[in-house]
């Protein structure tokens, strides 16, 4: 083979590399080029979540496991921003002045509760006038996709709970199995803990596990067995969902799959909020 030869073949595979780099690095950038993380002009931090596909619910024999956590495959079809935290008291009080919190003492950072469904319906609605980006709370299986980070584990970081992972068993009178861990980082007994107290997981979302039981869009409503894309849970019902668990009791109910509910004119004193910003 003539040298001539060998290096139009050379060039030729070059190119051909270099175009299958292009075409890679232009597939990645019109299907997933947006920031990695986003800011908005109340402070709240929001962090891209690809979309995907995974195991919603638990298998029988994890421990606590209750019996509407069906086990299904669910995909996300969309990428999303969520809130890195909790809404905070200065996020909340910043657009609502102290409506409802009159009574509510803290720093700036601590996680806002005491809030109904309907309260944070109320909040979506005056973030949203501001005209910046369009927000809404998490379905409920966008919750989980994103509080298991790609993990099939009971927790983050396996199948025990830890009082060092996260902020659980609180509360002097009903569970205070974490309480000198508590004290000794410095955080108050009998409530919840400042955002970002706790290590994120895997993809940069703080407190999926405890602190503060979080509100999410859905109806609760009975899992299908069969593979879905996007849920919404049912068109209506009488209690609305919320996920995580909370600084009041027990560590299991910080499981990812574990499922609550409450009405959504209730306002928890162990319940809050964080949001979802949609990608337009």
């Amino acid at each position: 083979m003539s040298r001539i030869s060998i290096i139009s073949k050379t060039f030729s595979g070059l190119y051909i590399c270099i175009s299958l780099v292009l075409c890679s690095t232009i597939f990645s950038v019109s299907a997933f080029g947006f920031e990695k993380t986003f800011i908005n002009s109340l402070e709240m931090e929001f962090t891209l979540i690809q979309p995907g596909t995974f195991t919603m619910g638990s298998p029988p024999d994890e421990p606590y496991r209750g019996s509407s956590e069906v086990r299904h495959r669910v995909s996300i079809s969309r990428p999303f921003y969520m809130q890195t935290t909790e809404v905070t008291l200065k996020q909340w009080r910043s657009l609502m002045g102290r409506r409802l919190l009159f009574r509510r003492k803290g720093s700036d950072n601590m996680p806002v509760t005491q809030v109904s469904w309907f309260d944070c319906m109320e909040f979506i609605k005056r973030l949203n006038r501001l005209g910046e980006e369009k927000y809404r709370l998490p379905t409920e299986a966008e919750w989980e996709y994103a509080a298991r980070a790609g993990t099939q584990s009971a927790f983050i970081w396996g199948d025990t709970i830890d009082c060092e992972k996260a902020m659980y068993g609180n509360n002097r009178l009903k569970n205070d199995v974490c309480q000198l861990y508590i004290k000794s980082i410095g955080i108050e007994i009998d409530q919840p803990a400042p955002a970002k107290s706790y290590q994120p997981n895997l993809w940069g979302l703080y407190d999926m596990h405890g602190n503060v039981w979080e509100w999410c869009m859905d109806w609760y409503g009975v899992f299908d067995k069969n593979s879905v894309t996007d849920p919404k849970g049912p068109d209506s019902g009488t209690m609305r969902i919320r996920r995580g668990g909370s600084w009041f009791k027990h560590g299991h109910s910080c499981r990812s799959a574990n499922r609550s509910l409450g009405h959504p004119a209730t306002r928890y004193r162990t319940t809050g909020f964080r949001l979802v910003r949609d990608i337009r």
